[in-house]
């Protein structure tokens, strides 16, 4: 089974003391590749330092909604800066966040607006974090989507982190060209509208993630969320969509590669590249 954690923190203080036992779990686990998401300047450079050292990692660059009050032309210049790099392969994590609004509400929409300008610019996928604002996100990223030159619609125009509307509202994102990702709490008995949402929505539109270090599986709830973690979410929407995991693994990792612009699992020659980490 191999597996892509579609948004992960790998790079936060959280797994300094064995981020090295974190990469060998994953890569028993089955999980091949990774996307480390910045939320501002300081994380998305410790980000991308980590992919350069270990095949595998791939980055996405932003400020979060929390930090959006500090965003001002110097960030988004270094924004700009770090997305040169080829390891960098999205712009994110941005958006609203309505819930703890820990920057105020204009200065969350003005940040994001300023984001996605970069993104479109770039030619570049966002993550999209929107909590308590989908009022506001959905037109946001509609008029922004229509802006963009799409052809063929191969590439989505971004992901729906840890998504948790409705299945109604995950269509409407996937007809904007969204994937919806289906978080490790999907697990959790409470969940049936993300439950719902991983089973109604076709499994081409779907991709999987930690969030870790936030947010563990039920199995572990409670403790420090690993990428190691993603198959239990994986075995979770299979058990649901009533296929095999190896099925559900296999559809979300070429999503989530679609997702970054990044080729197959398998080489030239047709072989498997296994997802080993290199220090």
């Amino acid at each position: 089974m191999r597996l892509f954690d579609s948004h992960n923190h790998l790079q936060f203080p959280e797994f300094d003391k064995d981020r090295d036992a974190v990469l060998s779990r994953a890569s028993e686990a089955g999980v091949e590749a990774m996307l480390l998401v910045g939320t501002d300047i300081a994380s998305s450079e410790k980000a991308l330092a980590l992919a350069e050292e270990n095949d595998g990692l791939y980055v996405s660059v932003g400020c979060h909604p929390h930090v959006a009050r500090h965003v001002d032309a110097g960030e988004l210049t270094r924004l700009r800066e770090l997305a040169s790099h080829p390891r960098v392969v999205a712009i994110g994590e941005i958006g609203l966040d309505f819930y703890r609004n820990l920057s105020p509400r204009d200065a969350q929409m003005r940040a994001f607006r300023e984001q996605l300008a970069l993104a479109a610019d770039l030619a570049l996928p966002v993550v999209i974090h929107s909590r308590d604002a989908d009022e506001e996100t959905y037109p946001t990223l509609a008029e922004w989507a229509r802006t963009l030159s799409r052809p063929g619609g191969e590439q989505p125009v971004g992901v729906m982190h840890y998504f948790s509307g409705n299945a109604e509202l995950a269509r409407r994102y996937v007809e904007l060209g969204f994937l919806i990702s289906i978080h490790t709490s999907v697990t959790y008995p409470s969940a049936a509208e993300r439950q719902a949402v991983a089973t109604d929505l076709s499994l081409d539109d779907l991709v999987v993630e930690t969030d870790a270090p936030y947010g563990a599986p039920q199995s572990r709830r409670g403790q420090r969320g690993e990428p190691a973690h993603l198959a239990e979410a994986v075995a979770k929407i299979a058990a649901l969509r009533g296929t095999t995991a190896d099925d559900v693994a296999a559809r979300t990792t070429e999503n989530a590669r679609r997702l970054v612009g990044i080729q197959s699992t398998l080489d030239a020659a047709g072989g498997e590249r296994r997802g080993t980490w290199r220090r």
